[in-house]
């Protein structure tokens, strides 16, 4: 079943948070992971507002942690560390019918 990684980010340094961007895209998708939504706009109407909102569908909820724990992913999480505030989950998906 596909699952969701979601995060909710406020950019704190934006050219550390760049390289963070440019090297956790190949490493998502490496992994089977497609952005459905990336920095888009939104509606903020319940709890706490973050500007960046991202949104990949992964293969599996299995595929999205393996992907998360990779070194490649890792080495850019080194970038967002500090330069950003982040909230990041991972859902499967309902199976539609």
């Amino acid at each position: 079943m596909s699952a969701l990684w979601i995060a909710h980010v406020k950019v704190l340094d934006a050219e550390a948070y760049g390289k963070y961007a440019e090297l956790a895209g190949p490493a998502i998708a490496k992994h089977g992971g497609v952005f459905l939504a990336r920095g888009g706009r939104f509606v903020q109407l319940e709890g706490n507002e973050r500007p960046r909102n991202v949104v990949a569908r992964f293969p599996s909820l299995e595929a999205a942690v393996e992907c998360y724990n990779s070194p490649e992913y890792q080495a850019a999480l080194a970038h967002a560390k500090g330069a950003s505030e982040r909230d990041l989950m991972v859902v499967e998906e309902t199976p539609t019918a």
